[in-house]
C-alpha cells in the first residue's frame, strides 16, 4: 500500500541522507553537497535550509514516535540561534560553515521559515524557549515587514527595505510575491497548532482572504506569482508547482484558521488550482515546472513531484474522485523512475529533463532540502 511505501521511502532513503549530513565540528548541517555527492564541509549555511531540517525531523521524530529523529531535531534547533540578530532581531538568510552571519539579508520568507520550523520543534518537545522564539518571530514579521497593503520581501539588517533580488526572477523584480505570502501562512498555521492565539488566527485569515480576492487569478485558473506593492500583477505565468503546492497548503489552513461557515469559496479555488495545473501539466512523467509568456518549462524539479502527490491526495479527499488516486499512482512511479536517486548514498535529484537527462542541480544547497519530500511522505503515510 502506498503508506507503506511512504513509512519506507522516508526511513530507509530521506532521512538517512540527511542524518548523515550533521556537522559535528560546527554544529548544523552541512550547506552543499554536489551533484557526485561531495559534501562542501566548508560552504555557508542558509537559514531556509536549516529552518526546513529542523521542521522535518521535529515532525518525522512526532509523527513516527521515533526519539532517535529527536537527537537529529536537537542539532537543527540549536544552530538555529546562529541565524538570529541579537541587536535587530529577525534571521539572517545565511553564515558561515562556523556560524558567523554572512549573508546579513533580513527576508520575511527567512523569518517564516524560521517560525515553522521552531513550531514544529515546540510541538515535538513543548519547549517554552522555542515557543516564544515563535512568536517573537511572528511579532517581528507583523510589525516590520507589514504595511497597510500587505507583507514586503526583503529588508537589510536594520529593516529597512531592498530590492527583492532573492524571490524575483523572470525579468521582473517584484515588491511581493505569492510565495512569500503562502510560506507566511504555512508558518503561521503551524504556529496556530501550539499556540492558538486569536490575533495569530486573525492574520493567518487575512492572508487567505489575500489569495482568494487577489492572488487567486479566477479567468486564468491559476495563482499570480509576482506583484508590485499594489498587488498589480507583473508577468504571465502560472507556477504548476506552487499552485498545486498551494491547493492543498491553503485548504490546510482554511480548515485550522476558519470557520466551517467560511470553506465553500476556498475548496472551490482549491480544486480549480489542482484541475488547472493537471490539465495543463501532468503527464506520465510527473508534473511540469512553469509556463511564463506561454512558453512551458518541460524541467521535471524534485519540491513540484513532490507536491503533486499531496495535491492529487487532498483533491481525492475533497471529492473522492477516484482518478485522483490514479494520479497520485502515476505520479509515485515518475518520482521512483526519474526523481529519486538511485545511488545508496542519494537522495532525490534536484531536477531532470523530460526525458530523464540530469541536470547540473546540486543534490544540496541553500533550497534544496529535505522538507517537501519528508512532508509528502509524512502526510500520506497516514493517509
Amino acid at each position: 500500500m502506498l503508506n507503506e511505501q511512504m513509512k519506507a521511502h522516508l526511513t530507509t532513503k530521506i532521512l538517512p541522507f540527511w542524518e548523515n549530513l550533521a556537522d559535528a565540528v560546527s554544529g548544523g548541517y552541512y550547506g552543499y553537497v554536489d551533484k557526485a555527492l561531495n559534501v562542501h564541509k566548508d560552504a555557508d549555511k542558509g537559514c531556509i535550509l536549516n529552518s526546513r531540517i529542523l521542521w522535518t525531523f521535529s515532525t518525522a521524530a512526532r509523527i513516527l514516535e521515533d526519539d532517535r529523529l529527536r537527537a537529529y531535531a536537537d542539532w537543527a534547533y540549536d544552530f538555529l540561534s546562529r541565524f538570529e540578530d541579537p541587536a535587530h532581531g529577525g534571521v539572517y538568510w545565511s553564515v558561515t560553515h562556523d556560524g558567523l552571519p554572512k549573508d546579513t539579508t533580513k527576508h520575511t520568507y527567512c523569518q517564516a521559515f524560521a517560525i515553522y520550523g521552531l513550531a514544529a520543534y515546540a510541538r515535538l518537545t513543548g519547549s517554552r524557549e522555542a515557543l516564544d522564539r515563535a512568536i517573537a518571530l511572528y511579532r517581528l514579521i507583523e510589525e516590520k515587514c507589514r504595511d497597510e497593503a500587505g507583507y514586503g520581501e526583503a529588508y537589510r539588517v536594520d529593516f529597512s527595505p531592498e530590492r527583492n533580488e532573492k524571490l524575483s526572477e523572470n525579468g521582473v523584480m517584484a515588491s511581493r510575491t505569492m510565495n512569500t505570502l503562502l510560506h507566511v501562512l504555512e508558518g503561521y498555521t503551524e504556529l496556530w497548532r501550539v499556540w492558538p492565539d486569536e490575533g495569530l488566527r486573525q492574520t493567518g485569515a487575512a492572508a487567505l482572504s489575500r489569495f482568494l480576492n487577489t492572488i487567486y487569478n479566477r479567468a486564468e485558473h491559476r495563482l499570480d506569482v509576482f506583484f508590485d506593492d499594489r498587488f498589480h500583477s507583473l508577468i504571465d505565468m502560472q507556477s504548476y508547482g506552487h499552485d498545486i503546492e498551494a491547493s492543498w497548503l491553503l485548504w490546510d489552513s482554511v480548515t485550522a484558521l476558519l470557520p466551517e461557515r467560511e470553506w465553500a469559496p476556498y475548496r472551490a479555488m482549491c480544486l480549480d488550482l489542482a484541475e488547472s495545473v493537471t490539465a495543463r501539466a501532468f503527464t506520465d512523467h510527473g508534473l511540469k515546472n512553469e509556463c511564463v509568456n506561454g512558453e512551458v518549462s518541460e524541467l521535471r524539479i524534485w519540491w513540484v513531484q513532490a507536491e503533486a502527490m499531496l495535491g492529487f491526495a487532498n483533491a481525492f479527499a475533497l471529492t473522492g474522485d477516484s482518478r485522483w488516486q490514479e494520479r497520485m499512482n502515476t505520479q509515485w512511479a515518475a518520482i521512483q523512475r526519474m526523481i529519486v536517486d538511485p545511488r545508496p548514498e542519494g537522495e532525490w535529484y534536484w531536477s531532470v529533463e523530460e526525458d530523464g537527462r540530469l541536470t547540473d542541480r546540486p543534490m544540496v544547497e541553500e533550497w534544496k532540502c529535505p522538507y517537501h519530500n519528508s512532508r509528502m511522505c509524512l502526510r500520506l503515510l497516514s493517509e
